[in-house]
């Protein structure tokens, strides 16, 4: 009988120690594509508690994890900068020095950290000072990828009343560039191709007199509004003025007919840029 309740004994506890628990620093993560490329944030995320965290909980000027548990680590699916830094595509863990006016940011090649005891300066890959910056109050450290426009975002760090935010730069011209090569070669592409394809060259200067010819094969197969201002936009680029605010006007009054504000209004300021010489 002895013998039996020992082994429900086991049994029973085995099982508690089985059961999905919440715990006190669960797991997050974060998934953003910049430019062309993934960047992925794997994190456990201490809460507040009515504690002082920095300079108190999280010592200044001391060696942090920035999070709890497992180290956390940060993923890039192409090469970036991380600060003014160039770094390789892959898998790094996150250290930070927490100051009072300036966070010191390494990015270390080792992921299989637990803590900041078998961390080693010399597998760093990058390392980066940033201003540490007042906030409203974030009750639980919450890692983002902030204010993403075309090729950039920040990585940000937000606890207690303090954030901070480190530049990231993923360069998507090339890969884009190949992209676009890539799929004229093929032969079946469509006028929102064309069209799509001139946008991001004159978005980003590069290829103007291609994107002029893309620009009217698009028009040619499908002439709308959006199309007639990407070729308004590719004539301006290659010096067609008079060409250029012309197309820009018959943009404009389809706009209008077809009661798109936004277009009648980037029509509008690209004549007036146009007309000023701009």
């Amino acid at each position: 009988m002895r013998m039996l309740l020992s082994a429900t004994a086991v049994l029973v506890a085995a099982t508690i120690h089985a059961q999905d628990l919440p715990q006190p620093s669960p797991k997050g993560q974060v998934e953003q594509i910049v430019g062309l490329t993934k960047v992925e944030v794997d994190y456990s995320r201490p809460s507040a508690k009515g504690r002082v965290i920095f300079g108190d909980l999280v010592p200044y000027d001391k060696l942090w994890r920035t999070g709890a548990n497992l180290n956390t680590t940060i993923e890039f699916s192409g090469p970036v900068k991380f600060g003014d830094v160039d770094v390789k595509a892959g898998k790094y863990s996150l250290f930070t020095v927490p100051g009072k006016d300036v966070w010191v940011v390494h990015l270390n090649s080792n992921t299989e950290l637990w803590g900041e005891d078998d961390y080693k300066a010399e597998q760093n890959v990058a390392t980066v000072k940033v201003k540490a910056q007042g906030a409203d109050m974030t009750e639980t450290l919450t890692i983002d990828i902030a204010n993403v426009v075309n090729d950039a975002a920040d990585l940000e760090i937000r606890w207690e009343k303090t954030r901070v935010l480190v530049p990231i730069h993923a360069d998507a011209t090339e890969q884009a560039l190949a992209n676009i090569r890539e799929a004229m070669a093929k032969g079946d592409m469509k006028a929102g191709g064309y069209g799509g394809s001139a946008r991001f060259c004159l978005d980003r200067n590069v290829m103007t007199k291609e994107a002029l010819g893309w620009a009217q094969k698009s028009v040619e197969m499908d002439k709308k509004f959006w199309h007639m201002h990407t070729l308004a936009r590719a004539q301006a680029a290659n010096g067609m003025t008079k060409e250029a605010i012309a197309t820009a006007n018959e943009s404009m009054s389809m706009a209008q007919e077809a009661k798109n504000e936004a277009y009648v209004k980037m029509n509008r300021e690209l004549i007036e840029s146009l007309s000023k010489g701009k």
